[in-house]
């Protein structure tokens, strides 16, 4: 014993000082790093900061080595050191690593749709489906989102201050031209899509991608699915018609093929609830759908997706221009849509997304006046108008991955329209126009991520027309900032072109491409299931098309001198976790806009535009009986209506009446029952579905028609107050129980 001690007696104190002792500071710039680890590589030596950052340790190592800082949340740092006799300082400035789950979201004038756990995540499609006055229809559900209006006398979405042709469509990429059915004046038309072909919706409603153009105020933009979980068939049956389907995936998992057939009409609905108008012809719609999809590799996908419709309908109303008289409407449509998308892996950091989508739409339209005995009479504005489309839409995007999440994209995108249309009048004359477009576009966009709490999105895009002769160049950035762990502020500029509408082409005169520019504010808050977003914006108008009254024709372009704004504030918020079973969101949105375009004596605020609109809409599920249950309110302030006319002896136009509208009301609800549920491995799903739209049997009113001389006006209001629905819908090989019910739960 007393010879071990002398031994440590004479060695210890040479131990001691052959030891060196390693120590600093680790911090972020602005803030020490609690808890990053710090280690002389390939040896056991190393310590962990303390609450101010500092950390020390001894070594006994020697000679050349490679000291390690590391912390969660920051890049690794290494640095070569020499350990020799002397101690060592040292001060490490980690850099924050950007991650997917941390970084902030680009999402200025973005509402986005989709199963993605993301910033701005809002809706998915069983969202759209439940909300009770949405009818199953995508765009009717967007209109319960910040930005839209609640207009029903004609199909589209009319989004901050600007008109249904300002909003644009795109699935998988591509342009979606004649989206809505074809309707009859004053009466809104519905989507062709289901919100099931799509796994992700993006409502732009400002300040939108540069990869996408030909849209002044918004775009929606869609992605279908992919490969389905498995095979199914599925049949519906309610009071619109029938549905059946079938869809089949191979036992690799790697390849499917579907079909789907629907017949609707409307004539059990129309006989027990009253319409406004009389109909010969219940509205009816034979519509198929085909697709198939194929794994090109691991990484790739080939989708193919085509929809085929002929509809027909026809109905007789009291005529505002002759007492005593019918005005008679019918229409025949044919629409085809083939969409062919493929996205597909080129190497490390390189992927590629290609899309061509072709749409044909033939309208057959009849209009005259008829007598009591329904006998034809003639009449000026009796007319025969056979319109037709063909629309061509190509687009290559390339994406290259950056460092951390920054990524840039470029592409080139072709749209071809060929309209045609023949037009007889009373007397029998007809008229043949043809109008054609080659729409080329060349566009870039970079993401870049700077740290996790700042990002931008830069972009630009160059487009070229042939029908003009005109290109044109629109710049777009957005930029946004982390300012809490779950809140971030956000803000958008950008420059928007498209064409004038067809229907005021073609003219003798020389039109140019419309323009808008957008400036966008946003503040969001995410956390725990809850979402709240705070967006200024304004909107600059310039090139707008005006018309005028030449050699007898109301309504020809004849300039692009028209300008206009629109500014305004938007809130929502949405809660999916204070009340148990309980999800809801409400909306607001305040505009103030004008605008001086078509026959507008000067800038006034169209009639598409309210001051005030507000949703809330309300969704639970009871699980003990296997029921959901949405409700969905709707408000917007009057709109002010005109009636506009030309004076010949001033050759200007003016004002034959004005006023405003009343307020909107729409309170719609639904009920699903799922009996399915608590089946162990069920193999089908069965939902049985009553749904009410304005349950309250509220009077709405749009807007007025006048007749040709202006003495009369009438109302224009919805065919029918009040509309239910019952229906049920089966579906055999696969149990989507939880997809019904996990939003609410």
């Amino acid at each position: 014993m007393k010879k071990i001690a002398c031994f440590l007696l004479i060695f210890l104190p040479a131990c001691l000082m052959a030891q060196i002792t390693i120590s600093g500071k680790v911090s972020d710039k602005k803030n020490p790093i609690h808890g990053a680890s710090i280690t002389l590589k390939d040896t056991y030596d190393g310590a962990t900061t303390d609450s101010l950052g500092r950390f020390s340790f001894r070594t006994f190592e020697k000679g050349e080595f490679t000291l390690a800082v590391s912390s969660v949340g920051y890049k690794p740092f290494e640095e070569k050191i020499t350990v020799g006799k002397n101690n060592l300082s040292f001060d490490f400035i980690l850099k924050e690593e950007i991650t997917e789950m941390k970084a902030v979201v680009v999402t200025a004038g973005t509402f986005e749709a989709s199963d993605k756990k993301r910033a701005g995540v809002v809706l998915n499609s069983i969202d759209i489906v439940t909300t009770a006055s949405a009818n199953a229809d995508v765009t009717q559900a967007l209109k319960t989102l910040p930005g839209a209006q609640q207009v029903g006398e004609t199909e589209g979405l009319f989004v901050r201050g600007g008109t249904a042709a300002e909003t644009k469509i795109f699935i998988d990429g591509t342009l979606v031209n004649k989206f809505f059915y074809s309707a009859s004046p004053n009466v809104s038309g519905y989507g062709r899509f289901s919100p099931f072909l799509f796994r992700g919706t993006v409502f732009s409603t400002g300040g939108y991608s540069a990869l996408y153009g030909q849209a002044l105020s918004a775009a929606v933009i869609l992605e279908s699915i992919d490969l389905p979980e498995r095979t199914t068939a599925n049949l519906g049956i309610s009071v619109l018609g029938v549905d059946a389907g079938y869809q089949f995936l191979n036992k690799k998992k790697t390849a499917s093929w579907g079909f789907d057939y629907n017949y609707t009409n409307l004539g059990l609905a129309f006989l027990v609830i009253k319409q406004k108008q009389n109909y010969f012809i219940y509205p009816g719609i034979n519509e198929g759908h085909v697709n198939f999809r194929f794994k090109t590799s691991k990484t790739g996908m080939l989708k193919y997706y085509s929809n085929y419709s002929h509809s027909i309908f026809g109905f007789r109303e009291p005529s505002i221009d002759s007492v005593g008289y019918l005005n008679l409407f019918k229409l025949k449509n044919f629409f085809v849509y083939q969409n062919l998308a493929w996205k597909e892996s080129l190497g490390p950091n390189w992927k590629l997304n290609a899309g061509l989508s072709y749409t044909r739409n033939s309208d057959d339209i009849d209009s005259r006046l008829q007598n009591s005995d329904r006998g034809d009479v003639s009449f000026f504005k009796n007319f025969r108008a056979k319109p037709r489309g063909n629309y061509l839409n190509a687009k290559l995007v390339i994406e290259r991955k950056l460092r951390n999440l920054s990524a840039i994209r470029f592409g080139s995108e072709y749209n071809f329209s060929r309209d045609e249309a023949t037009f007889s009048d009373y007397s029998g004359n007809k008229y043949n126009y043809t109008l054609k477009e080659n729409m080329n576009a060349l566009f870039a966009e970079s993401d870049i991520y700077i740290t996790n709490g700042l990002a931008a999105k830069l972009g630009t895009r160059l487009e070229h027309s042939s029908l003009f002769n005109k290109n044109n160049i629109a710049p777009r950035i957005s930029l946004a900032y982390k300012t809490g762990k779950s809140a971030q502020a956000s803000v958008a500029y950008g420059i928007f072109y498209e064409d004038p509408e067809t229907k005021y082409l073609p003219t003798a005169n020389a039109l140019i491409f419309m323009k808008a520019t957008h400036y966008i504010a946003q503040y969001m808050v995410q956390n725990n299931q809850r979402v709240f977003r705070a967006e200024a914006y304004y909107k600059k108008y310039e090139n707008l098309v005006k018309t005028g009254f030449v050699y007898r024709r109301d309504g020809v372009a004849i300039n692009n001198n028209g300008s206009g704004d629109a500014k305004g504030l938007e809130f929502f918020w949405r809660d999916k976790k204070t009340l148990k079973y309980l999800d809801y969101w409400i909306s607001y949105t305040y505009l103030d806009t004008k605008r001086d375009f078509l026959n507008f004596p000067y800038a006034i605020t169209p009639n598409f535009a309210a001051k005030h609109n507000a949703s809330i809409v309300i969704k639970s599920f009871a699980l003990p009986i296997k029921t959901g249950f949405n409700l969905s309110y709707t408000y917007s302030s009057g709109r002010p209506y005109y009636n506009i006319m030309w004076d010949a002896n001033s050759s200007k136009y003016f004002f034959a009446d004005r006023g405003m509208i009343p307020d909107y009301h729409n309170v719609s609800f639904s009920v699903n029952y799922i009996p399915t549920i608590g089946k162990q491995n069920a193999k089908s799903f069965a939902v049985y579905v009553l749904s009410v739209n304005n349950i309250l049997n509220i009077k709405q009113t749009y807007g007025y028609q006048y007749s040709y001389s202006g003495s009369r006006k009438e109302a224009i209001v919805p065919p029918a107050r009040m509309f239910v629905f019952i229906g049920a819908f089966l579906s055999f090989g696969t149990d989507r129980t939880q997809d019904a019910i996990n939003n609410n739960l």
